[in-house]
């Protein structure tokens, strides 16, 4: 689904400038802001940069580890 809303210039240019440095579209890098901003808030003990780099582990592809057998 696709919603149209208003943002203020300063936001959309400073979106624009991290979305090319971090290869997302605009919409997408608002909306890694406002699930950051959403987490942080829902976890206001936990450092933000903790927020940001666990988020950013949840998305990426692995595969589980195995332990050899001994």
């Amino acid at each position: 689904m696709s919603v149209s809303i208003r943002i203020d210039d300063a936001l959309y240019e400073t979106a624009k400038v991290r979305a090319k440095t971090e290869m997302r579209s605009i919409p997408q890098q608002i909306a890694y802001w406002a699930k950051v901003g959403r987490a942080a808030l829902d976890n206001p003990d936990l450092p933000i940069e903790f927020v940001r780099d666990t988020l950013q582990a949840m998305e990426e592809e692995s595969e589980p580890f195995e332990f050899p057998d001994e």
